[in-house]
């Protein structure tokens, strides 16, 4: 066992542990770390626990010192210096005519390196580029293509639900979204109603899918054929989450009438089918994987 402390280096990031190596360290506190990108400032997010080493792929790094006063200012001039590289990035690519959208430029803290993260539509010869801004800055240069989704994490922005982005707030990792999802909630297949601001599925279809799961395993599809305490019929619809189904019923004037899923014997299921958006059109199932890609 090994004692450990969580750490930040973004607001919204992913959490990485080192060893406090006997220092006294309180959430919120700053603290200068080594890590594979170099010497970083990083705030504690999670207090010292005991952990088990053999559980990590890599050896736990000690942390180096907590910040002082002195670091602290580094960490606001390396935030200054940063608007400057921006501009001076955004003017070498498009003299070398670059097809790549600048989203952010950050200085590691003891500026021994510049990374700066774009996207692009496909891949980019930038090999120019970096000989261009290493003349100028005199450092290690990085460019980093990022995706979609990390570029809105770095953003930020307003969802459709007019809340600010979940992964801009609060998404530590971004964990994978499927069609499947969206279909098996019973969404529009329409790609700009469960599409958000990144332009891929919405990050909160994962949200209540373990929910929905659930509730699949014991709710008959449409099309299924049931037994009801009002005699045999064919399922209709289904409301999942209020646990009710409509029956169709097999006599003569085919009434339809609402029971609760504990109510009624499956005798025959159906697959369940989802080719189709709320208004009845068929969708075009290589435009909706699209939205699955990072």
């Amino acid at each position: 066992m090994v004692k450990v402390v969580g750490i930040r280096f973004k607001p919204v990031g992913k959490i990485y542990y080192f060893n406090p190596d006997g220092t006294e360290l309180s959430v919120g506190d700053g603290v200068i770390v080594e890590t594979t990108r170099g010497v970083e400032y990083g705030t504690v997010v999670l207090s010292e626990k005991e952990i088990d080493e053999e559980k990590f792929n890599m050896p736990i790094k000690s942390i180096l010192r907590k910040a002082t006063e002195d670091d602290k200012k580094q960490v606001e001039e390396n935030k200054i210096r940063t608007k400057e590289a921006r501009d001076i990035c955004l003017e070498k690519i498009a003299a070398n005519g670059l097809e790549m959208n600048l989203v952010d430029v950050e200085y590691t803290f003891d500026r021994s390196k510049i990374l700066f993260y774009f996207t692009a539509d496909g891949r980019v010869d930038f090999r120019q580029l970096v000989k261009d801004l290493a003349a100028v800055f005199r450092t290690r240069i990085e460019l980093r293509q990022i995706s979609v989704r990390d570029e809105a994490k770095l953003l930020g922005g307003l969802g459709i639900c007019g809340r600010p982005l979940c992964c801009s707030q609060f998404l530590g990792d971004f964990e994978p979204v499927s069609i499947k999802m969206a279909k098996e909630q019973s969404l529009s297949l329409n790609p700009t109603k469960i599409s958000g601001t990144c332009g891929r599925l919405m990050c909160c279809l994962k949200y209540e899918q373990e929910a929905y799961e659930a509730l699949l395993k014991t709710t008959p599809n449409a099309g299924a054929i049931v037994d009801t305490p009002m005699g045999r019929g064919t399922v209709i619809s289904a409301r999942l989450l209020r646990g009710m189904v409509q029956v169709k019923m097999d006599s003569e004037d085919a009434v339809v009438h609402e029971f609760k899923v504990d109510d009624i014997v499956i005798i025959k299921n159906t697959s369940r089918s989802h080719n189709k958006n709320e208004e009845g059109e068929k969708v075009d199932i290589r435009t909706l994987k699209e939205l699955e890609k990072d």
